[in-house]
Protein backbone atom coordinates (compact mmCIF):
# COMPACT_ATOMS: atom_id res chain seq x y z
CA UNK A 1 0.00 0.00 0.00
CA UNK A 2 1.16 3.26 -1.04
CA UNK A 3 3.08 4.95 1.93
CA UNK A 4 0.64 8.30 1.63
CA UNK A 5 -3.41 8.65 1.08
CA UNK A 6 -4.22 10.30 -2.63
CA UNK A 7 -7.42 12.96 -2.69
CA UNK A 8 -8.90 9.84 -4.46
CA UNK A 9 -8.74 8.32 -2.05
CA UNK A 10 -9.66 10.11 0.57
CA UNK A 11 -12.48 10.49 -1.33
CA UNK A 12 -13.56 7.12 -1.32
CA UNK A 13 -14.50 7.79 2.38
CA UNK A 14 -13.10 3.72 3.41
CA UNK A 15 -10.75 2.40 5.34
CA UNK A 16 -9.31 -1.56 4.84
CA UNK A 17 -7.92 -4.08 6.87
CA UNK A 18 -9.00 -8.07 7.34
CA UNK A 19 -9.30 -10.45 9.96
CA UNK A 20 -8.16 -13.56 9.68
CA UNK A 21 -8.43 -12.89 5.79
CA UNK A 22 -11.66 -12.08 5.52
CA UNK A 23 -11.61 -8.14 4.08
CA UNK A 24 -12.66 -5.52 6.23
CA UNK A 25 -14.00 -2.37 4.53
CA UNK A 26 -14.92 0.84 7.30
CA UNK A 27 -17.25 3.53 6.10
CA UNK A 28 -16.11 7.47 6.96
CA UNK A 29 -18.24 9.93 7.90
CA UNK A 30 -18.48 13.42 5.78
CA UNK A 31 -15.69 14.84 6.86
CA UNK A 32 -15.13 18.90 5.97
CA UNK A 33 -11.86 17.42 3.55
CA UNK A 34 -14.95 15.87 1.79
CA UNK A 35 -17.04 18.71 1.48
CA UNK A 36 -17.20 22.05 0.22
CA UNK A 37 -16.22 25.16 1.92
CA UNK A 38 -20.04 26.08 2.80
CA UNK A 39 -20.51 22.62 4.13
CA UNK A 40 -23.50 21.92 2.80
CA UNK A 41 -21.94 19.66 -0.39
CA UNK A 42 -19.52 17.15 -1.71
CA UNK A 43 -16.35 18.88 -3.09
CA UNK A 44 -15.74 16.18 -5.21
CA UNK A 45 -19.04 16.70 -6.98
CA UNK A 46 -20.87 19.22 -5.81
CA UNK A 47 -23.75 17.74 -5.03
CA UNK A 48 -25.45 18.30 -1.76
CA UNK A 49 -25.84 16.14 1.63
CA UNK A 50 -27.60 13.09 1.42
CA UNK A 51 -30.84 13.22 2.45
CA UNK A 52 -32.34 10.19 4.31
CA UNK A 53 -35.49 8.99 5.43
CA UNK A 54 -37.05 6.52 8.25
CA UNK A 55 -39.53 5.44 10.29
CA UNK A 56 -39.92 4.87 14.30
CA UNK A 57 -42.84 2.40 15.25
CA UNK A 58 -44.79 1.81 18.42
CA UNK A 59 -47.59 -0.19 19.12
CA UNK A 60 -51.06 0.81 20.92
CA UNK A 61 -51.42 3.81 20.43
CA UNK A 62 -51.95 6.82 22.97
CA UNK A 63 -55.20 8.44 24.54
CA UNK A 64 -56.27 11.09 22.70
CA UNK A 65 -57.37 13.21 25.04
CA UNK A 66 -53.79 13.60 26.62
CA UNK A 67 -51.73 13.17 23.42
CA UNK A 68 -53.35 15.74 20.88
CA UNK A 69 -51.98 19.10 21.65
CA UNK A 70 -55.01 21.70 22.19
CA UNK A 71 -53.92 24.55 19.76
CA UNK A 72 -51.90 24.37 16.10
CA UNK A 73 -48.78 26.14 15.23
CA UNK A 74 -45.89 26.80 16.82
CA UNK A 75 -46.40 28.32 20.21
CA UNK A 76 -48.67 25.07 21.01
CA UNK A 77 -48.39 23.36 25.10
CA UNK A 78 -47.19 19.73 24.67
CA UNK A 79 -49.86 17.31 26.87
CA UNK A 80 -49.07 14.92 29.28
CA UNK A 81 -48.28 11.99 26.94
CA UNK A 82 -45.61 13.86 24.83
CA UNK A 83 -44.09 15.84 27.82
CA UNK A 84 -41.25 13.11 26.84
CA UNK A 85 -40.57 14.73 23.91
CA UNK A 86 -40.33 18.12 25.72
CA UNK A 87 -36.35 18.05 25.31
CA UNK A 88 -35.97 17.79 21.55
CA UNK A 89 -39.52 19.56 20.87
CA UNK A 90 -38.02 21.85 18.48
CA UNK A 91 -36.79 19.51 16.18
CA UNK A 92 -40.19 18.12 16.06
CA UNK A 93 -43.51 18.60 14.34
CA UNK A 94 -46.62 16.79 15.66
CA UNK A 95 -49.54 15.93 13.31
CA UNK A 96 -52.90 15.09 15.10
CA UNK A 97 -56.15 14.17 13.38
CA UNK A 98 -55.39 12.40 10.26
CA UNK A 99 -56.82 9.17 9.74
CA UNK A 100 -57.22 6.27 7.82
CA UNK A 101 -59.85 6.64 5.86
CA UNK A 102 -62.54 3.48 5.14
CA UNK A 103 -65.02 3.17 2.74
CA UNK A 104 -66.76 -0.05 3.11
CA UNK A 105 -62.96 -1.91 4.29
CA UNK A 106 -62.99 -4.01 7.23
CA UNK A 107 -60.53 -2.27 9.88
CA UNK A 108 -58.39 -5.23 10.36
CA UNK A 109 -57.41 -4.32 13.80
CA UNK A 110 -53.58 -3.63 14.40
CA UNK A 111 -53.38 -4.22 10.59
CA UNK A 112 -55.11 -1.16 9.13
CA UNK A 113 -53.53 1.81 10.31
CA UNK A 114 -50.14 0.71 9.91
CA UNK A 115 -50.84 -0.25 6.43
CA UNK A 116 -52.87 2.23 5.91
CA UNK A 117 -50.00 4.80 6.48
CA UNK A 118 -47.81 3.52 4.92
CA UNK A 119 -49.29 2.44 1.65
CA UNK A 120 -52.05 4.72 1.24
CA UNK A 121 -54.66 2.70 1.32
CA UNK A 122 -56.94 0.85 3.73
CA UNK A 123 -56.03 -3.07 3.07
CA UNK A 124 -58.81 -4.75 1.92
CA UNK A 125 -57.71 -8.24 3.10
CA UNK A 126 -56.19 -8.90 6.49
CA UNK A 127 -53.40 -10.70 4.26
CA UNK A 128 -52.76 -8.32 1.06
CA UNK A 129 -51.61 -4.36 0.57
CA UNK A 130 -52.23 -2.60 -1.78
CA UNK A 131 -48.88 -1.21 -3.30
CA UNK A 132 -45.17 -1.24 -1.93
CA UNK A 133 -44.94 0.43 1.49
CA UNK A 134 -44.07 4.40 1.87
CA UNK A 135 -40.52 3.55 2.57
CA UNK A 136 -39.50 1.12 -0.73
CA UNK A 137 -40.85 3.64 -2.81
CA UNK A 138 -38.55 6.25 -1.57
CA UNK A 139 -35.59 3.60 -1.11
CA UNK A 140 -36.50 3.29 -5.37
CA UNK A 141 -35.62 7.02 -5.68
CA UNK A 142 -32.84 7.85 -2.83
CA UNK A 143 -31.39 4.00 -1.96
CA UNK A 144 -29.60 2.87 -4.99
CA UNK A 145 -26.20 5.00 -3.90
CA UNK A 146 -25.65 2.94 -0.24
CA UNK A 147 -24.88 -0.56 -0.08
CA UNK A 148 -27.97 -1.60 2.00
CA UNK A 149 -31.19 -0.07 0.02
CA UNK A 150 -32.88 0.09 3.76
CA UNK A 151 -32.59 -1.10 7.17
CA UNK A 152 -34.86 -2.87 9.24
CA UNK A 153 -34.76 -2.94 13.02
CA UNK A 154 -36.88 -4.23 15.59
CA UNK A 155 -35.90 -3.59 19.24
CA UNK A 156 -38.38 -6.07 20.88
CA UNK A 157 -36.50 -8.73 19.03
CA UNK A 158 -38.89 -10.23 16.34
CA UNK A 159 -37.58 -10.17 13.07
CA UNK A 160 -41.15 -10.79 11.62
CA UNK A 161 -42.55 -7.95 13.07
CA UNK A 162 -41.76 -5.13 9.67
CA UNK A 163 -43.98 -2.91 8.21
CA UNK A 164 -42.03 -2.75 5.32
CA UNK A 165 -42.87 -4.54 2.28
CA UNK A 166 -42.48 -4.23 -1.91
CA UNK A 167 -46.16 -6.72 -1.52
CA UNK A 168 -47.31 -8.78 0.88
CA UNK A 169 -45.42 -11.68 0.11
CA UNK A 170 -42.23 -10.16 0.19
CA UNK A 171 -41.33 -8.36 3.81
CA UNK A 172 -37.89 -6.80 4.49
CA UNK A 173 -37.28 -8.41 8.16
CA UNK A 174 -35.90 -6.93 10.43
CA UNK A 175 -32.62 -7.11 12.13
CA UNK A 176 -33.88 -8.44 15.67
CA UNK A 177 -30.44 -7.51 18.06
CA UNK A 178 -28.07 -4.76 18.09
CA UNK A 179 -25.43 -7.46 17.50
CA UNK A 180 -27.24 -8.36 14.32
CA UNK A 181 -27.24 -5.11 12.95
CA UNK A 182 -23.41 -4.57 13.84
CA UNK A 183 -22.55 -7.75 11.84
CA UNK A 184 -24.65 -6.34 9.12
CA UNK A 185 -23.72 -2.89 8.83
CA UNK A 186 -20.21 -3.65 9.95
CA UNK A 187 -18.80 -6.95 9.26
CA UNK A 188 -17.41 -7.55 6.19
CA UNK A 189 -17.12 -11.20 4.64
CA UNK A 190 -14.96 -12.40 1.87
CA UNK A 191 -15.32 -14.73 -1.36
CA UNK A 192 -13.80 -17.96 -0.70
CA UNK A 193 -13.08 -19.82 -3.89
CA UNK A 194 -13.83 -23.08 -2.62
CA UNK A 195 -16.10 -22.24 0.07
CA UNK A 196 -18.62 -19.59 -1.91
CA UNK A 197 -19.32 -16.76 0.84
CA UNK A 198 -18.17 -16.02 4.10
CA UNK A 199 -18.65 -13.96 6.53
CA UNK A 200 -16.77 -13.61 10.23
CA UNK A 201 -18.65 -14.76 13.46
CA UNK A 202 -19.46 -11.58 14.99
CA UNK A 203 -17.65 -12.49 17.99
CA UNK A 204 -14.23 -13.08 16.40
CA UNK A 205 -14.96 -9.43 15.11
CA UNK A 206 -15.75 -8.18 18.18
CA UNK A 207 -12.84 -9.76 19.66
CA UNK A 208 -10.69 -7.66 17.32
CA UNK A 209 -12.27 -4.32 17.01
CA UNK A 210 -13.24 -3.52 13.54
CA UNK A 211 -10.71 -0.45 14.55
CA UNK A 212 -8.13 -2.47 14.79
CA UNK A 213 -7.89 -3.88 12.07
CA UNK A 214 -7.82 -0.95 10.05
CA UNK A 215 -5.41 0.87 12.49
CA UNK A 216 -2.49 1.46 9.38
CA UNK A 217 -5.24 3.19 7.39
CA UNK A 218 -6.30 5.15 9.88
CA UNK A 219 -2.92 6.56 10.65
CA UNK A 220 -2.15 7.79 7.49
CA UNK A 221 -5.01 9.20 6.84
CA UNK A 222 -5.82 11.27 9.80
CA UNK A 223 -1.64 12.68 9.68
CA UNK A 224 -3.62 13.80 6.20
CA UNK A 225 -6.67 15.97 7.80
CA UNK A 226 -6.85 18.93 9.45
CA UNK A 227 -7.39 19.63 13.28
CA UNK A 228 -11.78 19.80 13.03
CA UNK A 229 -12.01 16.64 10.81
CA UNK A 230 -9.46 14.41 13.18
CA UNK A 231 -11.62 16.04 16.34
CA UNK A 232 -15.02 14.80 14.41
CA UNK A 233 -12.93 11.34 13.43
CA UNK A 234 -11.89 10.88 17.17
CA UNK A 235 -15.65 11.28 17.69
CA UNK A 236 -17.01 8.51 14.90
CA UNK A 237 -14.44 6.12 16.30
CA UNK A 238 -14.47 6.58 19.69
CA UNK A 239 -18.58 5.86 19.34
CA UNK A 240 -18.13 3.14 17.47
CA UNK A 241 -15.56 1.46 20.03
CA UNK A 242 -18.13 2.14 22.82
CA UNK A 243 -20.84 0.14 21.07
CA UNK A 244 -17.74 -2.55 20.68
CA UNK A 245 -17.48 -2.97 23.97
CA UNK A 246 -21.06 -2.63 25.05
CA UNK A 247 -22.22 -5.58 22.51
CA UNK A 248 -18.85 -7.28 23.67
CA UNK A 249 -20.26 -7.24 26.61
CA UNK A 250 -23.35 -9.75 25.29
CA UNK A 251 -20.72 -12.11 24.68
CA UNK A 252 -18.79 -12.78 27.53
CA UNK A 253 -18.78 -15.25 30.50
CA UNK A 254 -20.35 -13.41 33.89
CA UNK A 255 -18.26 -14.30 36.68
CA UNK A 256 -19.32 -17.08 38.65
CA UNK A 257 -21.42 -16.41 41.54
CA UNK A 258 -21.49 -19.25 44.20
CA UNK A 259 -25.60 -18.60 45.47
CA UNK A 260 -26.42 -18.47 41.67
CA UNK A 261 -28.27 -21.76 40.63
CA UNK A 262 -29.34 -21.61 37.09
CA UNK A 263 -31.91 -23.68 35.92
CA UNK A 264 -32.96 -25.91 33.05
CA UNK A 265 -31.89 -25.13 29.96
CA UNK A 266 -35.42 -23.89 27.91
CA UNK A 267 -36.36 -25.88 25.37
CA UNK A 268 -35.22 -22.46 23.10
CA UNK A 269 -34.39 -19.01 24.56
CA UNK A 270 -37.11 -16.72 24.95
CA UNK A 271 -37.06 -13.44 22.90
CA UNK A 272 -37.48 -10.85 25.70
CA UNK A 273 -40.01 -8.16 25.41
CA UNK A 274 -39.69 -6.60 29.25
CA UNK A 275 -39.39 -2.89 28.41
CA UNK A 276 -36.37 -2.59 30.20
CA UNK A 277 -34.37 -4.79 28.03
CA UNK A 278 -36.18 -3.25 24.65
CA UNK A 279 -35.05 -0.05 25.53
CA UNK A 280 -31.50 -0.83 26.27
CA UNK A 281 -31.52 -2.31 22.69
CA UNK A 282 -33.10 0.60 21.12
CA UNK A 283 -30.87 2.69 22.36
CA UNK A 284 -27.75 0.62 20.95
CA UNK A 285 -29.72 -0.02 17.66
CA UNK A 286 -30.15 4.27 17.66
CA UNK A 287 -25.93 4.33 17.75
CA UNK A 288 -25.69 1.74 15.55
CA UNK A 289 -27.52 3.12 13.63
CA UNK A 290 -26.53 6.81 13.43
CA UNK A 291 -23.29 5.50 12.62
CA UNK A 292 -24.46 3.69 9.43
CA UNK A 293 -25.93 6.54 8.12
CA UNK A 294 -23.77 8.72 8.71
CA UNK A 295 -21.34 6.39 6.59
CA UNK A 296 -23.72 6.65 4.13
CA UNK A 297 -24.36 2.61 4.43
CA UNK A 298 -28.53 3.22 3.97
CA UNK A 299 -30.42 6.74 3.24
CA UNK A 300 -33.86 4.33 4.40
CA UNK A 301 -34.65 2.84 7.36
CA UNK A 302 -37.23 1.38 9.37
CA UNK A 303 -37.30 1.10 13.50
CA UNK A 304 -39.54 -0.68 15.18
CA UNK A 305 -39.84 -0.13 19.24
CA UNK A 306 -43.00 -2.52 20.16
CA UNK A 307 -44.91 -4.59 17.03
CA UNK A 308 -48.81 -3.59 16.72
CA UNK A 309 -50.64 -5.09 19.49
CA UNK A 310 -47.68 -4.42 21.58
CA UNK A 311 -46.90 -7.52 23.54
CA UNK A 312 -43.78 -4.99 25.91
CA UNK A 313 -44.50 -5.81 29.76
CA UNK A 314 -43.07 -5.43 32.66
CA UNK A 315 -40.25 -7.20 34.37
CA UNK A 316 -42.32 -10.25 36.44
CA UNK A 317 -45.71 -9.32 34.75
CA UNK A 318 -47.84 -11.57 32.44
CA UNK A 319 -49.63 -8.15 31.76
CA UNK A 320 -48.90 -6.87 28.28
CA UNK A 321 -49.18 -3.32 26.92
CA UNK A 322 -51.99 -4.83 24.51
CA UNK A 323 -53.40 -6.86 27.14
CA UNK A 324 -53.93 -4.01 29.84
CA UNK A 325 -55.72 -1.57 27.03
CA UNK A 326 -58.60 -3.98 27.07
CA UNK A 327 -58.50 -4.91 30.15
CA UNK A 328 -57.33 -2.50 32.79
CA UNK A 329 -60.06 -0.10 34.93
CA UNK A 330 -60.36 3.41 33.81
CA UNK A 331 -58.99 5.34 37.37
CA UNK A 332 -61.96 6.65 37.99
CA UNK A 333 -60.01 9.96 39.33
CA UNK A 334 -57.22 9.93 36.21
CA UNK A 335 -60.06 8.85 33.44
CA UNK A 336 -57.20 6.69 31.71
CA UNK A 337 -55.78 3.32 32.27
CA UNK A 338 -52.23 4.48 34.38
CA UNK A 339 -50.48 1.22 33.34
CA UNK A 340 -51.17 0.86 30.18
CA UNK A 341 -50.16 4.35 29.56
CA UNK A 342 -46.90 3.97 31.28
CA UNK A 343 -46.01 2.30 28.22
CA UNK A 344 -47.16 5.55 26.06
CA UNK A 345 -44.61 7.21 28.12
CA UNK A 346 -42.16 5.10 27.80
CA UNK A 347 -42.43 5.26 23.87
CA UNK A 348 -41.96 8.82 23.88
CA UNK A 349 -38.96 8.65 26.13
CA UNK A 350 -37.52 6.33 23.57
CA UNK A 351 -38.70 8.25 20.38
CA UNK A 352 -37.30 11.53 22.13
CA UNK A 353 -33.58 9.50 22.71
CA UNK A 354 -33.66 8.47 19.51
CA UNK A 355 -34.07 12.01 17.61
CA UNK A 356 -31.46 13.12 20.36
CA UNK A 357 -29.03 10.46 18.89
CA UNK A 358 -29.43 11.85 15.30
CA UNK A 359 -29.27 15.16 16.69
CA UNK A 360 -25.46 14.27 17.99
CA UNK A 361 -24.14 13.66 15.10
CA UNK A 362 -22.54 16.70 13.22
CA UNK A 363 -22.31 16.68 9.88
CA UNK A 364 -21.05 19.28 7.31
CA UNK A 365 -22.62 22.56 8.84
CA UNK A 366 -25.43 21.11 10.67
CA UNK A 367 -26.88 17.25 12.15
CA UNK A 368 -27.44 13.82 10.27
CA UNK A 369 -31.14 15.29 12.02
CA UNK A 370 -30.43 17.89 9.91
CA UNK A 371 -30.20 15.81 6.64
CA UNK A 372 -32.79 13.17 8.03
CA UNK A 373 -36.63 12.75 7.70
CA UNK A 374 -38.11 10.55 10.32
CA UNK A 375 -41.70 9.59 10.54
CA UNK A 376 -43.43 8.29 14.17
CA UNK A 377 -46.38 6.06 14.15
CA UNK A 378 -48.71 4.56 15.29
CA UNK A 379 -51.25 1.49 14.21
CA UNK A 380 -54.21 3.07 16.47
CA UNK A 381 -55.32 5.99 18.06
CA UNK A 382 -57.16 4.82 21.07
CA UNK A 383 -56.26 1.05 21.26
CA UNK A 384 -59.24 -0.07 23.68
CA UNK A 385 -61.22 1.18 20.48
CA UNK A 386 -58.28 0.02 17.86
CA UNK A 387 -59.68 3.10 16.17
CA UNK A 388 -57.69 4.41 13.02
CA UNK A 389 -59.07 8.13 13.57
CA UNK A 390 -56.74 10.69 14.76
CA UNK A 391 -53.30 8.36 14.34
CA UNK A 392 -50.64 9.69 16.30
CA UNK A 393 -48.17 10.94 13.80
CA UNK A 394 -44.28 12.86 14.30
CA UNK A 395 -41.95 13.83 12.07
CA UNK A 396 -38.49 14.59 13.35
CA UNK A 397 -35.79 16.41 10.73
CA UNK A 398 -35.77 18.64 8.22
CA UNK A 399 -34.84 16.86 5.31
CA UNK A 400 -31.71 19.01 4.55
CA UNK A 401 -33.81 22.14 5.03
CA UNK A 402 -37.14 21.17 2.98
CA UNK A 403 -39.35 20.47 5.91
CA UNK A 404 -40.20 23.04 9.11
CA UNK A 405 -40.29 21.30 12.74
CA UNK A 406 -41.50 22.52 16.01
CA UNK A 407 -45.24 22.66 14.66
CA UNK A 408 -48.58 21.51 15.55
CA UNK A 409 -50.41 21.12 12.41
CA UNK A 410 -54.26 19.30 12.96
CA UNK A 411 -55.79 17.42 10.04
CA UNK A 412 -59.22 16.97 11.17
CA UNK A 413 -60.02 13.74 9.95
CA UNK A 414 -57.99 14.05 6.56
CA UNK A 415 -56.29 11.04 5.27
CA UNK A 416 -52.96 10.25 6.37
CA UNK A 417 -52.00 9.82 2.81
CA UNK A 418 -51.39 13.29 2.88
CA UNK A 419 -48.54 12.86 4.71
CA UNK A 420 -47.01 10.05 3.07
CA UNK A 421 -47.68 12.14 -0.52
CA UNK A 422 -45.90 15.52 1.14
CA UNK A 423 -42.60 13.15 2.43
CA UNK A 424 -42.54 11.18 -1.09
CA UNK A 425 -41.97 14.44 -2.96
CA UNK A 426 -39.66 16.23 -0.35
CA UNK A 427 -37.57 13.13 -0.93
CA UNK A 428 -37.13 13.96 -4.66
CA UNK A 429 -39.87 11.43 -5.68
CA UNK A 430 -41.86 12.67 -8.61
CA UNK A 431 -45.66 12.17 -7.61
CA UNK A 432 -48.51 14.68 -7.99
CA UNK A 433 -51.25 11.66 -6.49
CA UNK A 434 -51.16 8.84 -3.90
CA UNK A 435 -53.14 6.43 -2.63
CA UNK A 436 -55.85 4.12 -3.08
CA UNK A 437 -60.02 4.35 -2.84
CA UNK A 438 -60.90 6.94 -0.15
CA UNK A 439 -57.46 7.95 0.57
CA UNK A 440 -56.18 8.74 -2.41
CA UNK A 441 -54.69 12.68 -2.11
CA UNK A 442 -53.08 15.16 -4.70
CA UNK A 443 -52.50 17.60 -1.42
CA UNK A 444 -49.28 17.43 0.30
CA UNK A 445 -48.93 19.35 3.25
CA UNK A 446 -47.74 22.99 2.58
CA UNK A 447 -47.56 23.89 6.26
CA UNK A 448 -45.31 21.80 6.94
CA UNK A 449 -42.79 22.78 3.32
CA UNK A 450 -39.73 25.78 3.47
Amino acid sequence: MSQFITRRKLLERTLRGSIAGAGISLALPYLDVFLNTNGDALAATGAPLPRRFGTWFFGCGMNPDRWNPATEGTDFKLPPELLPIERVRQHISVLSGFSVLLAGETNHVHRTGVFGTMTGGAPITTTEIDGPTLDVLIADTIGDATRFRSLEMAAHGLSKDTYSQRNAGAPNPAEPSPLALYQRVFGTGFTDPNAGEFTPDPRTMLRKSVLSVVAEDRARLESQLGQADRARLDEYFTALRQLEKQLDLQLSEPPPLEACLPPAAPDSPPISQDIEHVAANHDLMAQLLALALACDQTRVFNLVFSAGASRLHKSGSSDTHHTLTHEEAKDAALGYQPQATEFVLRSMNSWARFVEVLGSVREGDGTLLDNSVVLCHSETSDANSHSVTGLPIMLAGTAGGRIKNGLHIRGSGESTARVGLTLQQVMGRKVARWGYRANETARPLSELLT
